[in-house]
């Protein structure tokens, strides 16, 4: 059950990371690869500053966070052209 609760969570937080950032969604399956990695990169960074969360709210907020990260990391490398 817990697993359910991590794909939605995931797909949830980069959900959001991606409205945030680039301004729109980024489709399903994006949303969740961005959201699983968001919400490690998250824990990781959370940890190393001390910051403990608990509960949905708190993993909702913890793997945002570490999506907004991740696609912050990722836009610094794109080729976009100005």
């Amino acid at each position: 059950m817990m697993f359910i609760w991590y794909i939605l969570i995931g797909i949830a937080a980069g959900f959001i990371a991606g409205k945030l950032v680039r301004g729109g969604g980024l489709g399903l399956f994006l949303n969740l690869i961005v959201g699983i990695i968001g919400g490690v990169l998250g824990g990781w960074l959370f940890g190393v500053m001390g910051i403990w969360t608990t509960g949905i709210i708190g993993s909702l907020i913890t793997a945002t966070v570490g999506a907004i990260v991740l696609l912050a990391i990722v836009s610094l490398f794109s080729n976009k052209k100005a």
